[in-house]
């Protein structure tokens, strides 16, 4: 699978920006590195985009997660590209992406 680029939905930079904001109520400095964390891990999907995890929740093998300490960062694979779909906490149940 040739993956070239990554786009993000609005919804989930809305989700990035509300956890760091969260985060950054008790630490800039962590909410920093978290966000950091989050967008290295976004840009190594290209690499190897079916390394995340298929979701049970979708019946469509393109829509996958990775996760980073308790939060799921779920993509979907489009043709060429890879769509970051929403950055969520695992332990809440999956929104409609």
């Amino acid at each position: 699978m040739d993956i070239k680029r990554i786009r993000w939905a609005p919804g989930a930079i809305a989700d990035l920006e509300d956890v760091c904001e969260f985060i950054s109520r008790d630490s800039e400095y962590y909410a920093a590195l978290f966000a950091k964390r989050i967008i290295a891990i976004v840009e190594s999907i290209p690499d190897f985009p079916l390394a995340g995890r298929a979701l049970s929740e979708y019946e469509d093998k393109n829509i996958r997660e990775r996760i980073f300490k308790n939060y799921r960062i779920v993509y979907r694979l489009k043709d060429g590209y890879v769509e970051i779909a929403a950055i969520c906490n695992s332990a809440k149940p999956l929104k409609d992406i």
